[in-house]
């Protein structure tokens, strides 16, 4: 195979059009270039062009996971799970291979923009401000798929629930303490925002509502 033309892309700098006799082209980086010794008019073997395939995929795949880093933070099991999901739409370009995700994910560990303890403090201190509590927190960790080898230095990073409690309370109930129903509704909606029982029952006391031990208020 005979390569007719090698020029730089005008859209994507550090990347190269190579133009193949039979009307292919082919897109690969600066290094590609340098390793294979890539010049206009070179004849290329099978070999060679099965390894600049390969090439090539892997920087499809690597320039799909920096696209999905670029649109927003990710765990590196959220950033592999993308890329390896079938297509809805058959135009786009094919999943990854779990290989091909691994070694981007790999790459871009290197690099430093995949990071899951990192991301995972990320998670822990929005949820945290949002007045989220420790279940929650961890629910959102486990959702997103960060390694539990992360989850303690984060949830390091989460406001003191008490805090979290009161300013739900103040804002819920608005310095009303009387009605029992109200205090039942604000108590379960912490605790869907997972605050334990008894973070939330020293919370309602705290508001000076009474609460019983059985949780009767």
């Amino acid at each position: 195979m005979r390569l007719n033309k090698l020029e730089p892309s005008r859209r994507v700098r550090g990347r190269w059009l190579l133009f193949l006799d039979n009307g292919e082209i082919l897109r690969v980086g600066e290094r590609e270039v340098a390793d294979f010794g890539l010049y206009a008019g070179m004849e290329l073997g099978e070999e060679q062009l099965e390894a600049l395939a390969v090439c090539v995929r892997r920087g499809e795949v690597r320039e799909k996971a920096l696209e999905l880093l670029a649109a927003r933070q990710r765990s590196r099991k959220e950033l592999v799970d993308k890329l390896t999901a079938r297509p809805r739409d058959r135009e786009k370009e094919p999943a990854a291979a779990p290989a091909e995700a691994e070694e981007a994910a790999d790459w871009l560990e290197e690099l430093g923009y995949l990071n899951d303890g990192e991301y995972a403090k990320n998670v822990v201190e929005h949820y945290s401000a949002k007045g989220y509590g420790p279940a929650k927190l961890r629910d959102e960790l486990y959702r997103r798929g960060v390694p539990r080898e992360y989850w303690d230095a984060a949830l390091e990073q989460a406001e003191d629930p008490a805090a979290g409690i009161d300013a739900f309370l103040l804002h819920k109930l608005r310095g009303e303490t009387a009605d029992p129903r109200a205090l039942k509704r604000a108590a379960d909606a912490l605790a869907r925002r997972g605050y334990r029982w008894e973070d939330i029952k020293d919370g309602l006391r705290r508001y000076g509502a009474r609460v019983e031990e059985d949780g009767d208020f």
